[in-house]
């Protein structure tokens, strides 16, 4: 997300760093407040739009890190020049292993990253160095839209990354999850754009609230900002709901996949669709021998068996039998 949902946070404080009273927030926010006095490696999962960034950079302000800038590293849109150029400088430091002043490293969307650089930054990552001092001298936050577990099982993503990266993992949850902090979060947006357009906040019915509240909101916190947005440039409420009650819904995606609309999520959702066929079409033409259709599809049969599973194939075998 590009804007902040915290706010003005005193690094002391015990609670109320991001808006949300759910218990899934609360226990979440408790939990990074734990976590952000450390320098361990943190792994921020979650749906697009659920705010990875906006905890990415609360947790290096509440560290020991907070009076050095947080350096963003983007594995979404990179050039290979510039990205080796970036790495080197953001975790290689002056290129003898050792830096005086520890700092933090934000890697956004590190699901994204190709298998070639992931070897690359494996190489960068410090594994358990620290200096005289006994701090490490990068701290990584890492985000992921993906269930990395998975990734690493197709091949996808480097196991020895994984495990540099997982020192603790925080999932986010989707705003479908936590359906009680809608409209706080709805009042705060509208207050901050109404602000900077210089209007009186907009008001939201009771019954637009009822409607926001039981609606899905694909795209999480970042939609519901859109929309509160939207709100107050128009200063009327009922329009953009109804746009809202009227837009077609989106089919869930792959699990651990981020809802996009995306070329690279359709091409993804499009692959995976066309192996799942020739998986299937390969078990039928073998009667469901799954050694000879591995064998068939020249892949291993543990790859297989995974694949299976991954793709619900196992369901399709239970009502055959």
């Amino acid at each position: 997300m590009n804007t902040s949902l915290s706010r003005s946070v005193d690094p002391t404080a015990s609670s109320g760093f991001v808006y949300g009273r759910s218990a899934a927030m609360q226990s979440l926010n408790a939990t990074v407040e734990e976590v952000a006095r450390t320098n361990i490696p943190v792994l921020l999962m979650g749906e697009s739009g659920t705010g990875k960034e906006v905890y990415g950079r609360l947790i290096h302000r509440l560290s020991k890190n907070c009076h050095t800038p947080l350096r963003k590293l983007s594995c979404r849109v990179v050039e290979p020049g510039e990205f080796f150029a970036q790495l080197k400088s953001d975790l290689g430091g002056n290129g003898n292993g050792s830096e005086e002043v520890p700092r933090t490293v934000f890697v956004d969307g590190i699901d994204e990253l190709d298998p070639a650089y992931q070897k690359f930054l494996v190489s960068l990552l410090p594994d358990g160095e620290s200096n005289e001092n006994g701090d490490h001298r990068v701290r990584l936050i890492a985000s992921t839209c993906r269930n990395l577990e998975q990734e690493i099982e197709s091949g996808r993503f480097r196991r020895e990354l994984y495990f540099r990266i997982n020192g603790v993992r925080l999932h986010l949850p989707p705003l479908r999850e936590r359906r009680e902090d809608t409209a706080e979060l709805m009042e705060h947006f509208l207050a901050k754009h109404a602000a900077e357009l210089g209007r009186e906040v907009p008001v939201v019915s009771e019954q637009e609230m009822e409607f926001l509240e039981t609606y899905d909101w694909p795209g999480n916190i970042r939609e519901l900002e859109n929309l509160a947005r939207k709100i107050a440039v128009l200063g009327d409420s009922r329009k953009a709901v109804d746009e809202l009650r009227d837009k077609p819904k989106v089919e869930a995606a792959f699990p651990g996949e981020p809802r996009s609309s995306s070329l690279k999520v359709a091409a993804r959702a499009a692959s995976r669709q066309a192996e799942r066929d020739l998986i299937s079409q390969a078990l039928e033409r073998t009667r469901w021998n799954r050694k000879r259709a591995a064998r068939d599809l020249q892949i291993s049969y543990k790859s297989l068996l995974y694949k299976i599973k991954q793709t619900g194939l196992d369901g399709k075998q239970r009502e055959r039998g």
